[in-house]
């Protein structure tokens, strides 16, 4: 006799088909598997039957990136997260990663998945997260809200985590335009450790350049941004016959990380995809308070990011 059909490692699959693109996302973090347009993988994602590495696609909240020894303080207590980034002692990217997502709606061009975050230990706050994916004839749209159903203010910061493909080749191929003036210092944790204008650094991509050998892990910020509020990363093939990928982010992204992957577990998938993370604050946010979010109870907060 056969046993029980086990279930993929990211759950549940949803998909959209819509104006040449098609989208996976999944029940398991509620975040991309795949995104496909024109025939092409637009981002490097993983296969079905794998568990998600270095958290592509996937949503970062209520914090991204890393948080300092897992703890923090907010009015006059002290909080304390599991250390997810142990041989750092950090906590990194949030509580919402391994968590079920729901489908919550879906038409022909949309999928809206939703999830709710009960308090936990390193976190006192009950928090609605709902993400609409959409597919229109310039591409895809992520939309992310959060609404604090707590009686008290929480802190909140967001981030996503996508990797935009090397097409088959390595990131080292890439050229990359990046709209920041100013780039985060970080220690040995990931931590930051001050900031620098990137004029003259090799944290500078205003004009485009080649990845080329670089090693980035870095966060950048002062993003010039065009009349429609947004700021534009630009990742392009120099060899010529692939589209460039710009992903954009609105105004409450003010933050955005570039990470060549040198460092996942995985030597195979190392350099395969150029991270672009948009961030709606710094990495340690929940410390420093810089880029904080404070949510009100019953307030809410959007933001979105899209690729074209």
């Amino acid at each position: 006799m056969s046993g029980p059909v086990a279930p993929l490692p990211s759950g549940r699959q949803h998909t959209l088909a819509a104006h040449g693109q098609e989208l996976v996302v999944v029940e398991v973090g509620g975040g991309i598997r795949r995104y496909r347009a024109g025939g092409r993988e637009v981002l490097d994602g993983y296969e079905p039957g794998s568990v998600c590495d270095g958290a592509r696609g996937q949503p970062l909240a209520p914090w991204p990136n890393r948080l300092e020894d897992g703890s923090f303080e907010w009015r006059g207590r002290r909080l304390q997260a599991p250390l997810s980034e142990a041989d750092a002692r950090n906590a990194i990217h949030g509580l919402v990663r391994w968590s079920a997502w729901t489908l919550t709606g879906a038409t022909d061009d949309t999928l809206v998945l939703g999830h709710r975050l009960h308090p936990q230990p390193g976190w006192d706050w009950t928090l609605d997260l709902e993400v609409t994916y959409s597919l229109g004839p310039a591409g895809l749209a992520v939309s992310t809200a959060a609404t604090n159903l707590s009686r008290e203010a929480c802190p909140f910061g967001l981030g996503w985590h996508p990797y935009i493909s090397a097409a088959g080749g390595s990131v080292d191929e890439l050229r990359l335009t990046v709209p920041a003036a100013t780039a985060l210092r970080s220690d040995g944790r990931g931590l930051p450790a001050g900031r620098r204008p990137v004029a003259g650094t090799g944290e500078d991509f205003n004009a485009g350049r080649l990845v080329g050998a670089d090693h980035l892990d870095v966060a950048l910020t002062d993003l010039a941004r065009q009349s429609d509020g947004r700021a534009v990363v630009t990742v392009e093939h120099p060899s010529g016959g692939v589209e460039p990928v710009r992903l954009w982010m609105d105004e409450p992204f003010r933050w955005v990380m570039v990470y060549t992957g040198d460092t996942l577990p995985d030597p195979d998938r190392r350099r395969r995809g150029l991270a672009v993370e948009p961030m709606t604050c710094p990495p340690n946010m929940l410390r420093s308070g810089e880029g904080m979010i404070v949510l009100e109870p019953g307030g809410r907060v959007e933001a979105s990011w899209g690729i074209s």
